[in-house]
């Protein structure tokens, strides 16, 4: 099976510093990453130990495209740069259009956190900008948000979910309809509002990323499931695997790419809709 992960993060040492630095890396017994180049060379042997051609690596903080970019440039055939952006910061219109002048390929909006309307004027600025450059994609985090390292941290998440309704995206994804959207853990617990959108907006796909346990909210509900449906209204050319891998020494989580890998065995998904989606669609879009 041809593997590409379209949901990595690329968790820097400009990441870690703003957690706390040296202290929070011993507090979570992870392994420091050193220098963007080297977490780029180390991410690059896991993805060969786990037979994955490419991956969509994040940049997890506003502020740190560039160690991305330095990951992209030095391996940019295994490579596609995700960065996250605050559209409530007076410069983030200028620093993603840079970002994706420099070569990263996708912006990433998360309006819990950041405590933003996905169809407010100051988000809309990142979308003509995506939309200034064919191939970008926008991937708006919706539904339940919860960041297990600041949990684990201790650290406050003054998130807000009801800033992450998907429907919100609706008529954002009418406006920019050559824009690809991604919706990452289907809609992450609002899964029937992403089917919706998705339904009414033939630009927005889903990434299966993570355990989703965002299922528990759903009674009855099993993963087997969320793929039947998803692939009934979005069909297999716009769903994307993506395991939401993110620190070391954990690496690659290749748990959820078997647990994906079972739930498509269970519906009776042909080999053809399995090599889409773990693999084909993301090589069509990040061609």
């Amino acid at each position: 099976m041809h593997i590409n992960d379209a949901h990595c993060h690329f968790f820097s040492t400009p990441f870690f510093a703003a957690l706390g630095g040296d202290a929070a890396l011993a507090k979570l017994g992870w392994e420091p990453p050193g220098t963007a180049a080297a977490l780029a060379d180390r991410w690059l042997a896991e993805l060969d130990r786990h037979d994955v051609a490419r991956a969509a690596l994040i940049a997890s903080v506003p502020g740190d495209a560039a160690s991305v970019a330095e990951a992209v440039d030095r391996h940019p055939r295994r490579f596609v740069g995700f960065f996250m952006v605050d559209p409530t910061r007076a410069a983030a219109a200028a620093q993603a259009a840079a970002a994706i002048d420099g070569g990263l390929r996708g912006i990433c909006l998360f309006p819990a956190m950041h405590r933003f309307h996905v169809h407010d004027e100051r988000a809309r600025a990142l979308f003509d900008a995506a939309a200034a450059k064919p191939g970008t994609v926008v991937f708006v985090h919706c539904g339940v948000l919860s960041v297990g390292v600041r949990r684990k941290l201790g650290l406050p998440s003054a998130f807000d979910i009801r800033f992450g309704n998907p429907l919100g995206l609706h008529a954002v994804a009418l406006r920019y309809p050559q824009v690809p959207m991604i919706i990452p853990h289907f809609g992450a617990g609002l899964f029937r509002e992403a089917l919706m959108v998705a339904d009414l907006c033939p630009n927005v796909l889903f990434d299966t990323s993570s355990s989703n346990s965002w299922i528990k909210y759903h009674p009855g509900l099993t993963l087997a499931d969320v793929f039947r449906r998803a692939l009934d209204v979005l069909g297999p050319d716009r769903l994307l695997f993506g395991s939401d891998s993110s620190f070391f020494p954990r690496g690659w989580v290749k748990e959820i790419y078997d647990q994906q890998s079972a739930a498509l065995q269970a519906i009776g998904a042909g080999e053809d809709v399995r090599t889409r989606i773990f693999g084909e669609n993301f090589t069509r879009i990040f061609s």
